[in-house]
């Protein structure tokens, strides 16, 4: 949600923008006995999960309990984390850990001073089992301030296998061939993609997928520095090749209006739930945590993935992301915020999750057997495999304000595009100004 990128479902109702002992998650976890280290301690965590996956990360946390004796409180932000916990903290009422979606947030936290460095055994844990570039982003100026727990594979597009069987297409290598197989699943009777233009982070990573097919790794690093501009051709190119798809009403469910009005967990009901829509939807391996927990859908078996295909002769695009806990430094219980870190840096920690599912660890140290399912054990080999070669999500990079805000920046510019496709130089335009601002601020 991450960006937010891997945001699952409704936020609690509240929303919890307080980090009150009522937030979302209910009441604090009970501590273990008196005898475990950190009893009698509270760690305040805040994050952009809800749903499934703030359900599953409180299994984390209730282990981190047993284990130290700490209670926990997780409160959910929504996709706004910046300026939520920027708010919080500016107010004096700031969390002990924040799980922080975006690599540009990371790093504005890092350079107001807000963020402690990580304890030597974390980063011990990170040097032992972590790729460098997960250490990288997770460091401003040389220092590690971000430990990345979880990890999303951001270059998979599900597919119901029913669907595809029924319109009699297999799995495509190439951006046109899915298009041209979209269009046959839509002849069979159900339309093509789900599309969750309702969140506009979603629309980021369609970008950025084509984005590193067609331009190449080196420009995308580029234009994620900002070291070009969002009006490089590469750029117009990328989403003239988008364009195809948003302006193909045959392709989308319910069409452009459909698309704006369908948020990211609707756009998996509209694939995996009781009455289908779309054959096919694209986002990350998060995917399957929603068409398994809220749909009962059996993955490999009632739903199944392909990796987002090559585009214009370029390679197949390998986009990640990640959530990564980071120690305020203006929260009440640092020590048992660090100790958190300690223990989330472990296989342990990761493997509560990855029985749950819905969920990868880059921590290499983890056993692919950790993870319940085929597809889940694959997508998490490949996304380990790949090492230093994974290019981390673009928008997830820049500063907030331009790829990670709610109804501002890229976010709501994609949408724009997405409701009206037709001048992808005006969009790169405006992308370019929206990015400038952002970027000098």
């Amino acid at each position: 949600m991450m960006r937010r990128r891997t945001t699952l479902l409704t936020s609690c109702t509240a929303l919890a923008l307080t980090f009150a002992a009522t937030a979302c998650g209910g009441g604090p976890v009970s501590a273990g006995g008196g005898d475990k280290p950190l009893s009698g301690q509270t760690v305040d965590v805040a994050g952009v999960w809800s749903g499934s996956e703030q359900k599953n990360f409180q299994k984390v946390l209730d282990a981190f309990t047993e284990k130290t004796g700490a209670k926990t409180q997780f409160t959910s932000t929504g996709d706004n984390v910046s300026t939520v916990v920027g708010s919080k903290i500016e107010g004096g009422n700031a969390p002990d850990v924040v799980m922080v979606p975006q690599v540009g947030v990371l790093q504005q936290f890092a350079k107001k001073g807000w963020l402690k460095p990580l304890s030597k055994t974390t980063q011990q844990s990170v040097d032992a089992g972590y790729a460098s570039v997960w250490k990288n982003y997770g460091s401003v100026d040389g220092t590690l301030y971000g430990l990345y727990f979880k990890a999303a594979h951001k270059s998979t597009v599900w597919y119901s296998p029913a669907a595809l069987d029924q319109a009699g297409v297999k799995p495509p290598t190439t951006y046109d061939a899915m298009l041209k197989a979209g269009h046959t699943v839509s002849d069979s009777g159900l339309a093509a993609f789900s599309v969750a233009g309702q969140d506009g982070w979603t629309l980021t990573d369609w970008f950025e997928n084509i984005y590193l097919s067609e331009a190449g790794p080196e420009k995308y690093d580029a234009l994620a520095a900002h070291k070009i501009k969002w009006t490089d051709p590469t750029v117009v190119d990328a989403l003239t090749t988008l364009g195809k798809l948003f302006k193909d009403k045959q392709l989308i469910a319910g069409g452009q209006k459909g698309a704006l009005n369908t948020d990211f967990p609707g756009s998996v009901e509209k694939v995996f739930g009781p009455k289908a829509e779309a054959g096919m939807v694209y986002e990350g391996d998060f995917v399957a945590g929603v068409a398994k927990d809220q749909f009962g859908r059996k993955i490999g078996q009632d739903a199944d993935f392909f990796p987002f295909p090559a585009v214009g002769g370029g390679k197949a695009p390998v986009v990640s992301g990640g959530d990564a806990a980071v120690v305020l430094k203006d929260g009440k219980n640092q020590k048992a915020g660090m100790a958190l870190l300690e223990y989330l840096a472990t296989p342990e920690a990761s493997a509560v999750w990855a029985k749950a599912g819905g969920f990868l660890s880059p921590n290499k140290k983890l056993a692919l057997t950790s993870y319940g399912d085929d597809v889940t054990r694959e997508t998490a080999k490949s996304l380990v495999a790949a090492g230093d070669s994974v290019r981390f999500d673009m928008s997830d990079q820049a500063p907030a304000a331009f790829g990670g805000t709610k109804g501002a920046g890229e976010w709501k510019l994609l949408q724009d595009f997405l409701r009206d496709p037709s001048d992808p130089k005006g969009t790169a335009a405006k992308l370019e100004n929206a990015a400038a601002k952002a970027y000098q601020d």
